[in-house]
C-alpha cells in the first residue's frame, strides 16, 4: 500500500518589522525622467524582491545623486508643463526648464511619485527616497550617515546599473 504525499504551498506574507532593508546608490548623470524613476519606484515599492507583499512597505532606500543632470527625451525641456491649483480660481504652471531651474529634485521626485501606488503607503514609500544635486565622493559609511539621519537601521549600498 502506497503512502500518498499531499504538498501544501504557503503563500509567504511579509510583516513590516521583519523586512531588511537596503539601500540603492544611483547616479542620475544622463539618464532619462521616465525610465529612472519607473527602477526607483519598483525598488521603492519592493517588487525587485520574491517578498513582495502588496499592504506591507517591503521596499529599499534609495539615494539619488546628481538628479540636476537628468535629460528627457525629445523636445520636454519646453513642451512638458507642470501645474498644480493654489486654492485660488486659476492653476498655476511652469515648464520642465523652469522647474528645473529651480528645484531640479522635484522633476525626479514628481515621476517618482506618480508612478507609486495612491494609497497611505506611498507616503512612507516616497520618505525612502533621498534626492540630492551634488556627486557624493564620500565613503559609503559617510553615505549612510549622511542619507539617514532620522533612520535607525543602516543597510549596505548597492551600486545601480543600466
Amino acid at each position: 500500500m502506497e503512502k500518498s504525499m499531499t504538498l501544501t504551498h504557503k503563500t509567504f506574507m511579509a510583516k513590516p518589522g521583519e523586512v531588511e532593508r537596503k539601500w540603492y546608490l544611483v547616479d542620475a548623470t544622463d539618464k532619462v525622467v521616465g525610465r529612472l524613476a519607473s527602477d526607483i519606484a519598483m525598488i521603492l515599492m519592493g517588487k525587485h524582491r520574491p517578498t513582495y507583499t502588496p499592504h506591507v512597505d517591503t521596499g529599499d532606500y534609495v539615494v539619488v545623486t546628481n538628479v540636476d543632470k537628468v535629460v528627457f527625451t525629445g523636445r520636454k525641456w519646453e513642451n512638458k508643463r507642470y501645474t498644480w491649483t493654489t486654492g485660488y480660481t486659476r492653476l498655476r504652471s511652469e515648464s520642465a526648464a523652469e522647474r528645473m531651474a529651480k528645484h531640479p529634485e522635484m522633476i525626479l521626485r514628481e515621476a517618482v511619485r506618480r508612478m507609486l501606488p495612491k494609497n497611505k503607503l506611498a507616503v512612507k514609500m516616497l520618505g525612502k527616497l533621498k534626492l540630492y544635486n551634488i556627486r557624493i565622493l564620500l565613503s559609503n559609511r559617510k553615505l549612510l550617515r549622511l542619507a539617514s539621519r532620522s533612520d535607525s537601521r543602516i543597510g549596505l549600498v548597492i551600486r545601480y546599473k543600466d
